[in-house]
């Protein structure tokens, strides 16, 4: 296989670190980021007795307004680790189908529960408790290590190949040697960057605000997304709370902002006229967090001593809340393709590529699948006064089960080797 230099090399600074190491170690696997991609990969490895390191950059794994969902193909991967019936003792809650009510009526965009699945639902579980889970379950191994607080600085890289990464942290500048490092570290992706990788990007119609708001316990349960004439509101069940989608027009963030904080309270209740008792509990733009819609994919996942998966290989829009999903199916992949050469001691580019190979398809099939609803269900809502009418693809019968078919199981199944 023809091995192409990067774009943009990176600088070999491991002969004259310019920062004082204040100790080295040594693993077959370092993992930067831990979140799902990172987490699970980190227990696969570790049940193989494979030495791997896991690099988390905060302090604990509590972010807000994280994806929540775990999809019947990550239930499965769970199930044949036998761990879905411990998981699902969690408090979680079931998400059935995904409906969208209109002032016309309501349309579902996927019902989960005609799928051949031992997991016909998606399951509502707060990624905290999803990820303390995998790290406690990964840590009964001894040679799992977890450093929090590590702040992945700088690569190292020696005759064009990365041998490990530098990380600030307890104490000063640390160093791990590895014959792999996999960047599972998100949609902001250091090493990403540091790499030099280069990426497709699209430019999704949208941008999301996130809140949340009291839920009462007479609510229906599960999700919903609510539709009227330039707006769009979904709804994500968490118990006690509604966590609240609000999706506005590509760019529209500093005209709403600029408009005050009673038009968004304003906004939402006219789609959700249920929550008028409620609103006033969204008191400050400081309980409203932004995400900007991106959706991309690297060209190449990989160069030699180094690997990206998950975010960081692709950025997913949130429809249909895929991006866990697909990261931890690609961590199912790269354990399965990759977990001989490293116990081997040796991987090979090709051992990277086939990894790529194995996700690349899944990843552009489903991105085109979110382009497709982005565009021709989201936008014409966002951008017109009209009322929303369901796209002809979407009441064809022979096509009805394809939304939730791609959005509960991915595109291959992926199983646990």
């Amino acid at each position: 296989m023809t091995n192409h230099l990067p774009t943009n090399p990176i600088p070999d600074s491991s002969v004259h670190p310019a920062h004082e190491v204040v100790d080295v170690q040594t693993t077959n696997c370092c993992i930067v980021g831990g979140g799902p991609a990172g987490a699970v990969l980190a227990l696969l490895l570790a049940r193989q007795g494979i030495p791997v390191i896991l690099l988390e950059a905060h302090k604990d794994f509590d972010r807000d307004f994280r994806g929540d969902t775990i999809h019947p193909s990550v239930m499965q991967i769970m199930d044949e680790l036998g761990l879905s019936d411990r998981l699902l003792q969690l408090p979680h809650t079931k998400m059935r189908q995904i409906n969208i009510k209109t002032p016309e009526g309501t349309f579902t965009l996927a019902d989960f529960s005609h799928l051949k699945t031992p997991y016909p639902y998606i399951t509502m579980l707060p990624q905290v408790k999803f990820l303390e889970f995998i790290i406690q379950e990964a840590q009964q191994y001894a040679n799992f290590q977890l450093v929090m607080g590590a702040n992945v600085q700088e690569l190292i890289e020696e005759d064009g190949v990365v041998k490990g990464v530098r990380y600030r942290g307890g104490g000063g500048w640390h160093e791990i040697r590895a014959i792999l490092t996999v960047g599972a570290d998100g949609r902001h992706s250091r090493l990403r960057q540091m790499g030099g990788f280069e990426s497709i990007e699209t430019s999704p119609p949208m941008d999301i605000l996130w809140f949340r708001l009291p839920r009462y316990p007479e609510d229906f349960a599960g999700g919903m997304g609510r539709f009227a004439a330039g707006h769009i509101v979904a709804m994500l069940d968490r118990g006690d709370e509604w966590q609240i989608a609000y999706v506005i027009p590509k760019g529209g963030y500093h005209k709403l902002r600029a408009e005050g904080l009673a038009e968004l309270q304003k906004s939402v209740v006219e789609v959700v006229p249920e929550l008028s008792e409620r609103i006033h509990n969204l008191q400050d733009w400081s309980q409203v967090a932004f995400l900007s819609v991106e959706s991309s994919r690297v060209k190449r996942w990989y160069r030699s001593g180094l690997l990206l998966i998950g975010d960081a290989a692709h950025i997913m829009s949130p429809v249909g809340g895929v991006g866990i999903n697909y990261a931890i199916q690609d961590a199912v992949v790269a354990a399965n393709v990759l977990s001989k050469p490293l116990q081997r001691k040796h991987v090979e580019l090709d051992d990277l590529a086939k990894v790529q190979r194995q996700r690349e398809l899944p990843t552009r099939i489903i991105q085109a699948f979110q382009t497709l609803i982005q565009k021709r269900v989201f936008a014409p809502v966002l951008s017109t006064n009209r009322t929303f009418q369901p796209p002809t693809f979407l009441r064809l019968p022979f096509l009805r089960d394809l939304p939730a078919r791609l959005i509960a199981l991915g595109v291959f199944p992926v199983h646990v080797k």
